[in-house]
């Protein structure tokens, strides 16, 4: 019990390191787009009260994947349209993925570097502690990374797809009208399989988990597979 509420409150911490930079980055890129929006209902700023939304939060903290409160654009104050509508989109994204490669070998420092020089059983469950924190951040900054680059609506990667294509187009009006339908079969998908798994002796559901396949072995082996491999080989592992 006791083990399982030091990572929770690891994962609350971890939450708001990789959640505020990412909606303070979108709303950052676009008001230097032009687009003040986002500064005039106070989102321009690194306030956790301001951009955490609890559902999406409990949801990272307990499933690894979840959100954060929209932050409000209008992309036609936005002095060239679709330049500031697709770097206002991929802002949170690029940030998380800067997180995720800062605070990996921050996890490696505490975890080869320090953790063998603490002494006293205090001193190595502060480091633990610490070490625990930055894996989290690392391991939520690449699933928050991957879950908003599916071009559904309202996710990040649904941005995209508007900056690239016309209102008329009939992927982007599908996206729009049904990509949240999708989004939340996904997440229910996800939830039944996860629990099921958890507790019965039917392993081989795990293997429909679409959503965790994508977020967990997805983003930590493939997307994090650059900075994990270069690190590690700086610090020689």
């Amino acid at each position: 019990m006791k083990t399982e509420l030091i990572t929770l409150f690891a994962s609350v911490i971890a939450v708001l390191f990789v959640f505020i930079p990412h909606e303070f980055a979108h709303a950052f890129v676009a008001y230097k787009n032009g687009d003040a929006t986002a500064k005039m209902y106070g989102r321009l700023t690194l306030n956790p009260l301001k951009h955490l939304d609890p559902i999406g939060c409990i949801l990272c903290v307990f499933t690894g994947f979840g959100w954060a409160k929209p932050v409000p654009i209008y992309p036609y104050n936005f002095k060239k349209y679709r330049i500031g509508l697709f770097t206002t989109a991929i802002a949170g994204v690029v940030t998380n993925y800067l997180i995720a490669f800062i605070s990996y070998p921050l996890y490696l420092l505490f975890s080869v570097v320090i953790m063998p020089l603490a002494e006293t059983s205090a001193a190595i469950f502060v480091v633990d502690f610490i070490r625990l924190v930055f894996y989290l951040i690392y391991l939520y900054s690449l699933s928050v990374f991957v879950f908003n680059l599916l071009p559904l609506n309202p996710l990040d990667g649904f941005r995209v797809v508007e900056s690239f294509t016309r209102e008329i187009n009939p992927v982007r009006r599908f996206l729009k009208n049904y990509g949240h339908f999708i989004l939340i079969f996904l997440v229910i998908e996800s939830f039944v399989c996860t629990k099921i798994v958890q507790y019965t002796q039917l392993e081989y559901f795990k293997y429909f988990n679409i959503l965790g396949f994508y977020l967990h072995y997805f983003a930590e082996n493939i997307v994090g597979y650059p900075i994990s491999a270069l690190w590690n080989l700086i610090f020689g592992l």
